[in-house]
């Protein structure tokens, strides 16, 4: 399941994601939030991380404004591995060296189409794992 979350300043960004996913009959959950008046990011990072953890095939896509809070405010958590993700090829790294199960995007300074394309190649790379894992254990 993809678990969308955001702050004002992602909102946007976040309602063109939930469109495609329609558009493509994919479901999602959307923890909020549900408008542009000014909210706290950490508040709807934690509501995006309860879900995720629900199942370990969960996934998240949390946008705010940079994206940088978003981010930090995920990897808080032990069990999240949040990456904010600029271009498809960071993505691509995120998931295959990085195991992420959070793309954090940034609401500012992402447009739609761009945003598509990073979330396409970050829900279709898998985990490369050997050494990545080893590291990974490390953190």
């Amino acid at each position: 399941m993809i678990i969308l979350a955001s702050d004002h300043r992602g909102y946007l960004l976040k309602e063109q994601l939930k469109a495609f996913f329609n558009e493509e009959n994919i479901i999602t959950i959307d923890v909020g939030t549900y408008g542009k008046e000014p909210v706290d990011y950490p508040d709807f990072a934690k509501l995006g991380i309860e879900k995720i953890l629900e199942n370990k095939n969960n996934v998240g896509i949390f946008i705010c404004g940079s994206g940088i809070g978003m981010s930090l405010a995920a990897n808080r958590n032990p069990k999240i591995r949040a990456a904010l993700c600029l271009n498809p090829t960071m993505a691509a790294l995120a998931r295959k060296d990085n195991d992420a199960n959070v793309l954090c995007l940034s609401g500012n300074f992402t447009k739609r189409k761009k945003a598509i394309n990073i979330v396409k190649v970050f829900l279709t790379t898998s985990f490369e794992g050997g050494r990545h894992a080893r590291r990974l254990k490390k953190i």
